[in-house]
């Protein structure tokens, strides 16, 4: 990837814009989670390091292209001086000579740049204006990397551009992890549908060597098979596709973990009673809710073949007790390989991070991206704009 990071930059006396990824949840007019905030703090240390004025551009929630206060990153601001330890200049209506009037070791946090529809169209206008109040472009957030709006990828066509230290971080990360990985490779896909996968899915099975297939989305490949999975949660409407996505796999010698146990119960509740059964012994009025057992055992002989994991999604219903014990035990087995430097591990999407976390292995892990939608364009082989624009 022929991309720049802050070490390839003369930053001294410069004003430097930064695309940052802000977008907090916020609960009673307060941050409840800081970690993407804290995720930034190196790239606004170092820029200041090299004698360079971090410039902040974010976008906060969906305000569709208008000013909404509800919406106003300004809320941000307690957090952002938290994690930094400084004092943070907020914007609203940046000017180049404003800007520059500020004491060069100054922090600027810039209003929402959705507050427009320029933005999202990525305008040529929208792009000028914000090109001219900097003299550097460095891009910190890979998870907004798959849109090409005028602060994610237009500005980089305009002034001297970098990769931040969380996007270099991120897509350093995926390189090893998809570009030119170690050797056996074994992907982790679970999840409720196919049909929203669809294209990772036929990615993967061109480029790993185990793909190990969980939650409904199991149960659609095991219907697909003619398995009865009774009540279970799968989409029988896409067994064609299931069986095409097989028989790719096996043409590019990818071998496709499904569930040969199965946990069961009759409804969708915690500590609902169960039973373990073979996968193709599902009573007709009970539901799948987790691998059982003697799968999980099988994914842990494959990892401990692998020299590379990609993990999108959990095993199971891992957000109800116990039917998250599948996803709990591979992922804990996965962060002991990884620690003991026996395996690289990424993993990214919004259950999948809740997943690992309520496992206790994320911070043994390689690498945890918080990115949803760029981290499954970039498994899906998609270029991502804010990436390419780096280039």
């Amino acid at each position: 990837m022929a991309w720049k990071t802050l070490d390839d930059m003369d930053l001294t006396g410069k004003r430097v814009l930064t695309r940052v990824d802000i977008n907090v949840p916020v609960e009673d007019g307060r941050v409840t989670d800081a970690t993407r905030i804290e995720r930034i703090v190196p790239t606004i240390e170092d820029i200041l390091a090299k004698s360079g004025t971090p410039i902040l551009l974010a976008h906060f929630g969906r305000p569709k292209g208008k000013p909404n206060p509800e919406m106003s990153l300004r809320i941000t601001l307690p957090a952002l001086e938290k994690a930094l330890g400084r004092k943070v200049v907020f914007i609203e209506k940046p000017s180049r000579a404003e800007i520059d009037a500020l004491p060069m070791d100054t922090v600027v946090l810039v209003e929402n740049t959705r507050f427009t529809p320029m933005e999202e169209a990525n305008d040529p206008a929208m792009v000028d204006f914000l090109a001219a109040l900097g003299d550097v472009y460095c891009n910190d957030a890979f998870s907004a990397a798959h849109r090409a709006h005028a602060s994610t990828e237009g500005i980089a066509h305009k002034l001297p551009s970098c990769a931040g230290r969380l996007m270099q971080a991120e897509l350093s990360a995926l390189e090893a992890a998809l570009g030119q990985p170690k050797r056996p490779v074994v992907a982790v896909v679970g999840g409720a549908k196919v049909s929203t996968k669809l294209e990772l899915l036929g990615n993967l099975v061109a480029k790993v060597d185990y793909l190990v297939i969980g939650g409904g989305m199991a149960n659609t490949f095991l219907a697909a098979q003619g398995i009865n999975v009774g009540k279970s949660l799968a989409e029988h409407d896409m067994t064609a596709t299931a069986t095409e996505i097989m028989a790719k796999a096996k043409a590019a010698g990818c071998e496709i973990v499904l569930p040969t146990d199965v946990v069961v119960a009759r409804e969708f509740k915690a500590h609902a009673p169960n039973e373990t059964v073979a996968a193709d012994a599902c009573p007709a009025d009970a539901m799948i809710l987790d691998a059982g057992p003697a799968t999980v055992t099988r994914i842990k002989v494959v990892l401990d073949s692998a020299s590379t994991l990609i993990w999108n999604g959990p095993l199971g219903a891992f957000e109800i007790e116990p039917f998250n014990a599948a996803t709990n035990a591979a992922a804990a087995h996965a962060a002991a390989l990884s620690k003991a430097g026996k395996l690289i591990s990424v993993a990214g999407g919004g259950d999948t991070v809740a997943a690992l976390n309520q496992a206790g292995a994320s911070e043994d892990f390689t690498y945890i991206s918080t990115a949803g939608g760029a981290f499954l364009e970039w498994m899906e082989g998609k270029t991502l704009p804010g990436v390419a624009a780096l280039g």
